[in-house]
């Protein structure tokens, strides 16, 4: 059994993984993909294509995508929000994982995209996203990506600071046009989540501004926005970390957020529109865990929501959220080939095997940084029923390079074997690297039998093109 990271949501029970039973195709269940299947040899089929004769056609290391299971997920998400909510929406966060292919994914189930920078900003375009339904976010947005913003008729600039609002307005003179419609983006005090570096609502942070004490940064920058006729303020946005699991903090914040906006209301007259909550939903990364349901949390996050507005004596805003990683993370596996094997003996006399993959942190890096917890299992074959305790371990130069921290794999897990790790589809491929000189693997699509490539695997090539002697 792979350790635990993030315990299952309150008032939530834990469901057991599925089992393979002999001579039955069997869907791995989660953390995988919603078509992963061992079939009666063994081997692993993902929305109908055997891992073999992918690992063959495309190589490894590879990241590949179910893309029924995205959109499946997009669209429920989308519909749980819109059933508690009426009018919604539901921003699919960019960073998570962005390509043409997957922005224009998530535009197709309805939902807009948001972006952090002007490079997430140019691939949205590309994929025919129109402007009004993207997103810039960012805490040091630079002018020209600002410009950019403005050039594409972005829907909403969400405002990191004073200054950028400044900014921002002085680039509306300088170009003319229309008011730039803006949100503030808060702190709410709020910690939830997981690593404390994706806990973003607490105050000792670089994202947005505090709404504590009467004349708060965040009232401080409202009223400038409210002051500025270069600006359009549409709302304010909140953030409150990543991999949650449990809605309480989300209806705490909301409640925070509601209240800084009956202020404002109350000292201006302006009430502002829109309300945005952020994502950080979180999902099972391994067997056993629970992911936060949508309709449970849409349900709970209506009920705050209308409570608050009821005893603030304020109409209801129109809400937004930012899912990203519950859209993408389960709907991907990083695919390996197992190198070499080593059993190790710890000091408490136990045996752990060293599983070395031909990738490693360099396609993800989450274990390294954030401390991740994640699953593996054999692909090629189901393995011998006896397992031992092992770690999967990349091939790079550092002893840090771990994949999985620690799981149950057959004890006859040998060189060439091809080896999977499941729930990578977020900030897998969005924070790899090329360290050692590894070029990053490509982001293989499957869906109904068939396969195409979104990414494409870099080459050497690639790397030495950057390097100009």
């Amino acid at each position: 059994m792979a350790e635990r990271r993030h315990p299952p949501g309150a008032g939530q029970r834990p469901r057991p993984a599925r089992r393979l039973r002999a001579g039955a195709d069997v869907n791995l269940g989660l953390p995988w993909p919603a078509h992963a299947v061992r079939g009666e040899d063994g081997a692993v089929r993902l929305a109908g294509l055997d891992l073999r004769e992918l690992a063959t056609t495309y190589g490894t290391p590879a990241y590949l995508l179910d893309e029924a299971d995205f959109r499946d997920r997009a669209r429920t998400l989308r519909t749980a929000f819109e059933a508690a909510f009426g009018e919604v929406d539901i921003y699919y966060a960019g960073k998570a994982f962005l390509s043409v292919a997957v922005a224009r994914w998530a535009h197709e189930e309805g939902l807009r995209v948001d972006t952090a920078t002007g490079g997430e900003l140019a691939v949205a375009l590309r994929a025919g996203v129109p402007g009004p339904a993207i997103g810039l976010h960012g805490n040091n947005k630079s002018d020209d990506e600002l410009r950019r913003a403005l050039d594409a008729g972005v829907g909403r600039i969400i405002a990191d600071s004073l200054p950028e609002l400044d900014r921002i307005a002085a680039l509306v003179r300088e170009r003319g046009g229309d008011p730039a419609p803006v949100m503030i983006r808060v702190t709410t005090g709020v910690h939830a989540g997981g690593h404390e570096y994706i806990s973003t609502a607490h105050e000792d942070q670089k994202f947005g501004l505090s709404i504590a004490g009467e004349d708060s940064p965040a009232m401080t920058a409202l009223l400038r926005a409210v002051e500025l006729p270069e600006l359009r303020l549409l709302g304010i946005h909140s953030h409150i970390g990543s991999q949650i699991l449990d809605p309480e903090g989300f209806t705490v914040s909301a409640r925070a957020v509601l209240a800084l906006r009956a202020e404002l209301a109350a000292r201006t007259g302006v009430l502002v529109p829109e309300v945005d909550l952020g994502g950080g939903f979180g999902i099972a990364y391994l067997p056993g865990d629970v992911p936060l349901d949508p309709e449970r949390m849409a349900k709970d996050i209506a009920a705050a929501v209308t409570g608050a507005c009821a005893d603030l004596g304020t109409p209801a805003p129109r809400l937004s959220f930012e899912p990203g990683r519950t859209i993408v993370g389960p709907t991907t596996l990083t695919l390996y080939r197992v190198g070499t094997v080593k059993p190790v003996r710890l000091d408490d006399g136990r045996v752990r095997t060293y599983v070395s993959v031909d990738g490693g942190m360099s396609d993800n890096i989450r274990p390294a940084l954030y401390g991740a917890h994640y699953t593996a299992a054999l692909m090629n074959r189901a393995g011998a029923e006896r397992t031992v305790l092992a770690r999967v371990v990349g091939k790079h130069c550092e002893s840090g390079d771990i994949v999985v921290h620690e799981v149950q794999l057959p004890a006859d897990t040998t060189a060439g074997d091809l080896l999977a790790v499941a729930a990578t589809g977020a900030y897998g491929r969005s924070m790899a690297s090329n360290y050692n000189h590894l070029p990053r693997p490509p982001v293989v699509a499957v869906r109904d039998g068939e396969a195409r490539v979104l990414v494409r695997r870099e080459t050497e090539d690639d790397l030495l093109a950057l390097d100009l002697g």
